[in-house]
């Protein structure tokens, strides 16, 4: 259709040649995104001036957090632990579900197509799901606290890692495999032998990748009830405890550098 508006022009070679050379699709795509851009403005309503008016509130929002409240990490430290133990634990459990999850979802190691299916599609419906909703679900069942936060968690680390691993299952050297398997290996057997050490170092790298995000999520899983600090920067932004939120802030930043940091480092040798 394209190339009917915008016939492909004529381009003379050195040789004498004429050759067609299409139309550039850059300013359709450009004028779509434009579009989009613009119906979004209007079906939510979104005012620049407003933004340029209230933005300064934010900055002395932030203004206010600092200096943090230094008396108040006691209470802090209670509630950071809980969210590093969420984190820790959530990720661990779904890290060590997701690995029999992609193998039944690897078309490579289990034949039924029916079976890798089914595996895929519950990974990519938890996918789906924000953690945030998977929190406040996990409330409703398992009641307020620390345990809904380590479910959405869970659930949030096995649909990742899960996803990332069959695909690297389904992506290995299967010479391997299929050798093992003529010996009078069961394919579960050829699989621990052949293929999961060709996927283990990045299978444990996404994990421990996936347990820095998650130090990120849980510490805003408390708005739901999941605890944690969460709750905390709830409680103290309603009661306009800024310094309190500042304190809050900068143990998060330090935490999660570190996490990072070290994560990084044992990442870097197993890549």
């Amino acid at each position: 259709m394209y190339d009917k508006l915008f016939p492909p022009k004529k381009v003379a070679l050195p040789n004498g040649k004429i050759v067609l050379e299409k139309r550039s699709r850059t300013p359709l795509i450009l004028l779509l995104i434009l579009a989009a851009v613009a119906l979004s403005v209007e079906f939510t309503n979104f005012n620049l001036k407003v933004l340029f008016l209230r933005i300064g509130k934010l900055f002395g929002m932030i203004g206010e957090m600092f200096p943090p409240d230094w008396a108040y990490f006691p209470k802090l430290w209670g509630a950071l632990v809980d969210t590093l133990q969420m984190s820790l634990i959530g990720s661990m459990i779904g890290a060590l579900l997701a690995l029999p999850i992609a193998i039944l979802s690897s078309s490579n190691v289990i034949p039924n197509r029916l079976v890798t299916a089914c595996f895929k599609i519950v990974l990519s419906l938890l996918r789906t799901l924000p953690t945030l909703v998977t929190a406040l679900i996990a409330t409703f069942i398992f009641g307020l606290g620390p345990t809904a936060g380590v479910v959405a968690i869970l659930l949030f680390t096995l649909s990742y890692v899960g996803k990332l691993l069959y695909e690297q299952i389904e992506n290995v050297d299967m010479g391997p495999f299929e050798a093992m398997e003529s010996l009078g290996m069961t394919r579960i057997q050829a699989f621990r032998y052949a293929l999961f050490p060709q996927v283990l170092p990045s299978y444990l790298s996404n994990s421990l990748f996936c347990f820095e995000g998650n130090v990120r999520y849980a510490a805003i899983l408390g708005y739901v009830g999941a605890g944690g600090v969460g709750l905390l920067i709830k409680e103290d932004l309603g009661w306009r405890d800024y310094q309190n939120v500042g304190m809050i802030i900068l143990a998060l930043v330090i935490t999660v550098y570190l996490i990072e940091t070290v994560s990084e480092h044992f990442r870097k040798k197993l890549i």
